[in-house]
C-alpha cells in the first residue's frame, strides 16, 4: 500500500480541532460585544507595502492607512512587532500600549496570524534600520478562522498547493511573482499587436462544429436546442471569417478546451493567442512570433537570457530557421528531397528505427515521423521547423514549389512546441477536399479529426486574401519566463481530479 503524503497523525487532527475552536471563540466574543469584523465593509487605504518602502523619503513621518494579512507577530512587552503582507508586499507594524491605550493594546495581543487587519500610524525606521508603521489604530477588518501552515513546505504534496491555490499564495512570494509576470506578459502581447494595428475579438466558446485544429472536443448538451455542442479546441476559423469579412488584422487571447491527457506541459483547459494578418504569409508571423516573445524577455526580465528546465535559453532575436527536411537530414540522416516515392520514404524511415504503425504509409507522413521522433528532442534553443507536410497541415496553403509540403512553421524552444502558424489555405476546392480526408480519418477511427464545416467552405469562396495565421500558448510562454517545470504552476486554478 502507498504511502499516503501530508496524512495527519490522530494528534495533530486534533490540535486543528482545537485550533479552529479556539478561533471561533474569540470571533464569538467579538460578536456578543458588537464588534463583528464581518460587519466592516470597506477600508480606506492610503498606502502599500512595496510603495512605502521606495518612496521612504518622502513618506518618513507621514501618517498612512495600511491594510493587510498578519504574516507573523513578536510580542515585547508592552509593545508588539507584526510583519504584514498586502497586494504589493510585506512591511513591518510596531504596535505600542502607550499610542493604542491598554483596552486596545489588549485586543491586538489577540490578533491571529492570518487576520485580515486595517492599520492607521506613521511610516518610521526603526533601530535596525527597518522600515516600519507605528500604529495609532489598528482595525481587524476580517477574522481568519484556520490557521496558516507554520512553513508552507510543510505542504510537500503539489497537489495540495494547487488545490488550494489561495494558500500557495499567501505564503509564496515567488507562486505571487509567476502570475504577475502571467498578467505582464499577456498585457505585453496585447500591447505589441495593438500597436500593429490588430483589433481584438472575441469568438463563440460553444460551437455545433468541433474545428480549427486536430484534438478531441469535450462535449456538452444545449438544452433549449436540444443539440450537442463542442467546446472549442481552437479560434481558427471563426477569426479567419473577420478576415474575409474585411477585417484584416485580428487576434483572440482566450481559453482552449481540449479532451486529452494530462502532463507537465498539457492542461485540458488552457490560454492561447491566434491572430490573422491579411496579405501577410507565414514569414511574417515568424517575426512577429520572435518579436514577441524575445521583446517579452526583454521588458519584463530585463534579459533576453533565460533559465528553462535547467538549461540557459538564449532569446536574443535571430533565431535559426530550418525546413523540416533540412532538420531530418541533419539529426536523422534521410534526404527526403532526394525521395519521391512513397514506399521508399517509409522504407528509409523504417531503416533509421521510426515507428510507422498506424500512420499513412505516405512521403509527408514518413517525414512528420522521423521529425516528431528524433528532431524534436534536439531543438533546445529557439528554432524556427517550417515546410510541414500536407497530411499533417490540413488548413495550411500548399508550397508552390512543393505541393507536398506546406507553408506552415512551428517553433520550438528547450525540445518544446510553442506555436504553430501557416499561410492560410484560401482555396475553397482544396480546402473542402482536405476536410472530407479529415472525415474520412474520422470514420475510420481517428476521434481527433476535424468535422466538415459548410459555413467555412462558404465563407471561402466569398474570397479570403493570402493571409498569415499564426497561434501561440500562453501558458508555455509564462512557463519559460518565469521557470516553471510545470504548467500546472502558471495556471491559478489547474484541472484536478476530484477527491475521493
Amino acid at each position: 500500500m502507498a504511502e499516503q503524503k501530508n496524512a495527519p497523525a490522530p494528534q495533530e487532527e486534533q490540535s486543528l480541532s482545537e485550533l479552529l475552536q479556539i478561533r471561533r471563540a474569540k470571533l464569538k466574543e467579538l460578536q456578543n460585544a458588537g464588534q463583528d469584523p464581518f460587519q466592516i465593509t470597506k477600508y480606506h487605504v492610503t498606502a502599500h507595502s512595496a510603495d512605502i518602502k521606495a518612496d521612504f523619503e518622502v513618506m518618513e513621518g507621514k501618517t498612512v492607512s495600511v491594510a493587510g494579512r498578519l504574516m507573523s507577530k513578536r510580542g515585547m512587552g508592552k509593545a508588539v512587532f507584526c510583519d504584514m503582507q498586502d497586494g504589493k508586499g510585506r512591511i513591518q507594524l510596531y504596535v505600542r500600549i502607550d499610542e493604542l491605550g491598554e483596552e486596545a493594546f489588549a485586543k491586538c495581543k489577540k490578533l491571529d496570524i492570518g487576520d485580515i487587519v486595517g492599520v492607521e500610524g506613521e511610516v518610521f525606521k526603526t533601530k535596525r534600520g527597518e522600515i516600519s508603521v507605528k500604529a495609532h489604530a489598528v482595525t481587524l477588518l476580517s477574522k481568519s478562522l484556520r490557521p496558516l501552515p507554520e512553513k508552507f513546505h510543510g505542504l510537500t504534496d503539489k497537489e495540495t498547493r494547487y488545490r488550494q491555490r489561495y494558500v500557495d499564495l499567501i505564503m509564496n512570494e515567488d507562486v505571487r511573482r509567476a502570475f504577475e509576470i502571467r498578467t505582464k506578459f499577456i498585457k505585453h502581447v496585447r500591447s505589441y499587436l495593438d500597436a500593429r494595428d490588430y483589433l481584438e475579438v472575441e469568438t463563440p466558446v460553444l460551437n455545433t462544429i468541433s474545428g480549427g485544429a486536430t484534438a478531441r472536443p469535450f462535449i456538452t448538451h444545449h438544452n433549449t436546442l436540444d443539440i450537442d455542442m463542442y467546446m472549442r479546441i481552437a479560434t481558427e476559423l471563426h477569426l479567419k471569417r473577420l478576415v474575409v469579412g474585411g477585417f484584416e488584422r485580428v487576434y483572440e487571447i482566450g481559453r482552449i478546451f481540449r479532451n486529452e491527457g494530462m502532463d507537465p506541459k498539457h492542461n485540458p483547459e488552457f490560454t492561447s493567442i491566434e491572430l490573422y494578418e491579411a496579405y501577410a504569409d507565414f514569414h511574417d508571423m515568424m517575426d512577429i512570433a520572435e518579436g514577441i516573445l524575445s521583446s517579452a524577455a526583454k521588458e519584463i526580465l530585463g534579459t533576453y537570457e533565460v533559465e528553462w528546465l535547467g538549461t540557459k535559453i538564449d532569446l536574443t532575436p535571430g533565431w535559426p530557421r530550418l525546413t523540416m527536411a533540412e532538420a531530418v537530414q541533419k539529426y536523422v540522416g534521410i534526404d527526403f528531397m532526394a525521395i519521391s516515392d512513397d514506399a521508399e520514404a517509409v522504407a528509409a524511415a523504417r531503416a533509421k528505427g521510426i515507428d510507422m504503425d498506424g500512420v499513412e504509409q505516405t512521403w509527408g507522413r514518413a517525414l512528420y515521423e522521423c521529425f516528431d521522433q528524433r528532431v524534436e528532442e534536439n531543438l533546445i534553443q529557439p528554432t524556427f521547423i517550417t515546410m510541414y507536410p500536407v497530411e499533417v497541415s490540413p488548413l495550411t496553403k500548399r508550397s508552390p514549389s512543393d505541393p507536398r509540403l506546406t507553408e506552415r512553421f512551428e517553433f520550438f524552444i528547450n525540445h518544446s512546441e510553442f506555436g504553430n502558424a501557416f499561410s492560410e489555405l484560401n482555396d475553397p476546392i482544396d480546402q473542402k477536399g482536405r476536410f472530407e480526408h479529415e472525415i474520412a480519418l474520422r470514420e475510420a477511427g481517428d476521434d481527433e479529426a476535424g468535422m466538415m464545416d459548410d459555413d467555412y467552405i462558404n465563407a471561402l469562396e466569398y474570397g479570403l486574401p493570402p493571409t498569415g495565421g499564426m497561434g501561440i500558448g500562453i501558458d508555455r510562454c509564462v512557463m519559460l519566463l518565469t521557470n516553471s517545470d510545470s504548467i500546472r504552476d502558471v495556471i491559478l486554478f489547474p484541472t484536478m481530479k476530484p477527491l475521493d
